[in-house]
């Protein structure tokens, strides 16, 4: 039995925590990721050049980087302006940056950008010609893109998508940096503590490892689901 010096139920929060962070930065990347690939692709030019900018300043800056500037950098803007608001109008306001919400914040802004580039690539493999006959069966913009163009594009997105969850899950581990209590950080001062860090840090990749397995088993149900009606065809 392995002896984990009363850190179990810190773990398991930690852990908790850690699931949390990955779901919540996985629905923000997906939402930034979708209106990326809509303002890369569309003809606007303002809209064009803030979705290219977008995506290749965060996909040139080093993740820590962005973490230590959202967290950090954030808490030191939120300050200047509640200072303004201070001696403007009197309101004493105080805004504490929670490590928390910069760490979806952040993960979800890195991984928007990629998401992005995913969807882009999926959109442009849905054939015009399907996307044309719905609209010559009188479909509008919202009814050809929520029953032809979403559901074909997921079908090509999933791969990449299943790809980025993976990276984005790894990289929850870098808001231990910022003092948030998930596992890894937890991990880090249990062995501190015991001088056992093995002991800790194979806990951590092994939990890390379960959950990335189940959601290699969700995508794969998700995949085949998006795939009917096609592999007959292949």
């Amino acid at each position: 039995m392995i002896d984990l010096h009363g850190y179990g139920p810190r773990l398991a929060e930690g852990a908790l925590i850690t699931i949390e962070l990955a779901v919540l930065s996985l629905i923000l990347a997906i939402v930034l990721g979708l209106l990326t690939a809509s303002a890369k692709m569309s003809r606007n030019w303002l809209a064009h050049r803030i979705g290219t900018v977008y995506t290749t300043v965060i996909r040139g800056v080093p993740d820590l980087v962005l973490m230590m500037l959202m967290f950090f950098g954030g808490q030191i803007g939120i300050n200047m302006v509640t200072d303004q608001l201070y001696e403007r109008f009197g309101w004493d306001i105080f805004i504490n940056v929670n490590e928390f919400v910069a760490g979806v914040v952040t993960i979800g802004l890195i991984f928007g950008a990629y998401m992005g580039e995913t969807f882009r690539g999926a959109f442009l493999a849905v054939d015009s010609g399907q996307i044309e006959a719905g609209r010559a069966y009188g479909m509008n913009h919202w009814l050809v893109f929520r029953r032809i163009r979403f559901p074909q594009m997921m079908r090509h997105a999933i791969p990449g998508l299943s790809n980025n969850w993976m990276v984005l899950l790894k990289t929850t581990a870098l808001v231990s940096v910022i003092g948030l209590t998930d596992m890894v950080r937890v991990a880090a001062e249990a062995s501190k503590a015991t001088r056992e860090p093995f002991t800790f840090m194979i806990i951590v990749a092994a939990v890390y490892l379960l959950i990335a397995t189940v959601s290699e088993w969700g995508f794969a149900r998700l995949q085949k689901r998006y795939d009917v009606g096609y592999r007959e065809a292949d």
